[in-house]
């Protein structure tokens, strides 16, 4: 097993079962509320039971999917919790993907005014991402996590076991952010990765860890996203604009499927830049490509592509906030684009 320390918290990752016991059982909670959706109580949650030395927890099971998101779902969190006398000294556990994390780590942080939460990631894209960074939140108005707060877990126990429950398009979302990370602060790592042909045959141990590391020092940095956190945007801005819009269409996007989107919008507009070689631009284009293939939408969307940029919460004096490439391994925050060069971003996307 692995420990990444954090200045508040650890993440431990591999066999995390003797570690997970030994922190459960020195900490005497009152009461352990897990946070399921259908998905992870049939797969995850048994792994889970066999595993702990914890007896009789109480399960909230939830929908799964990123429209359920909202504040609805807390409100049924919540309301379950009280049903079951639930007091500040007890543990909630959210267990599964981004999410679930999010939004449960959410309700632990508001319910009485904050009681304790560990994760327990369960997806790709929840251990290389939103595990780690103490970002909590849920969607509120047709705008991704637009209401939330920071709070930090007590630990994150990360085992690459339940990425073997997944299907190939979770592993494919997941694998979005590790090429962030990449993008942003490893080229070395890039080199790596870009050799990637089958996701199915990666060993991804291997790759999460060094993610992991890129993102603890961007965060501890800059716990509160004033500055060099902003890095960890990249894609993000045009990509969430994408998936909050076709999250009410017949074929809604995965997180990753749509941040990879947003990264190739965004690949263009660092060559709109002094200095990001076109080549380079053509090279990460090429390969999400290779990976994600070709999501279609149509011209009419770019406006309602760009209302939901507006909206978007990193946003500074009315402007659209963007960080954009300055070289493979090297970002630049807080870059601003006219409407007609973003509008040209999203028609690069729709004719590479």
């Amino acid at each position: 097993m692995q420990t990444i320390e954090l200045d508040d918290y650890n993440i431990y990752v591999g066999e995390i079962w003797k570690t997970l016991n030994v922190f459960l059982e020195e900490s005497s909670y009152s009461k352990y509320f897990i946070i399921v959706d259908e998905n992870t109580k049939e797969h995850c949650l048994p792994i889970f039971m066999e595993k702990t030395t914890i007896e009789d927890p109480i399960v909230i099971e939830i929908q799964s999917g990123e429209q359920h998101k909202n504040i609805h779902t807390c409100s049924f969190i919540w309301k379950q919790m009280i049903e079951a006398n639930a007091d500040r000294n007890a543990l909630l556990i959210p267990l599964g993907g981004g999410v679930i994390g999010d939004m449960g780590g959410f309700c632990a942080a508001t319910y009485k005014r904050g009681i304790d939460f560990i994760q327990i990631p369960t997806t790709l894209l929840s251990n290389v991402d939103s595990s780690i960074g103490s970002k909590l939140g849920i969607d509120f108005a047709d705008i991704k996590n637009s209401i939330g707060l920071f709070k930090n877990p007590k630990a994150v126990f990360i085992d690459p076991v339940f990425l073997k429950t997944l299907p190939v398009r979770e592993i494919r979302s997941g694998f979005a952010e590790i090429i962030k990370h990449c993008l942003i602060a490893d080229a070395g790592l890039w080199n790596q990765i870009k050799e990637i042909e089958n996701l199915e045959k990666v060993d991804w141990l291997p790759l999460m860890v060094p993610s992991l590391e890129i993102k603890k020092r961007v965060v501890e940095a800059d716990p509160f996203e004033r500055n060099i956190r902003k890095s960890l945007n990249f894609g993000h801005t045009i990509g969430h604009a994408v998936e909050s819009h076709a999250l009410n269409s017949v074929y809604p996007l995965t997180h990753g499927e749509a941040i990879a989107i947003g990264m190739v919008c965004e690949t263009y507009l660092s060559a709109q830049k002094d200095g990001f070689p076109i080549n380079f631009a053509e090279e990460v284009s090429n390969f999400i490509l290779k990976i994600y293939g070709k999501y279609a939408f149509k011209n009419e969307y770019f406006s309602t592509f760009l209302r939901l940029m507006k909206n978007d919460k990193k946003n500074k004096d009315g402007k659209i906030n963007f960080t954009i490439l300055k070289n493979i391994g090297e970002a630049q925050i807080d870059q601003n684009f006219e409407e007609e060069i973003v509008m040209k971003s999203l028609a690069y996307y729709k004719e590479i």
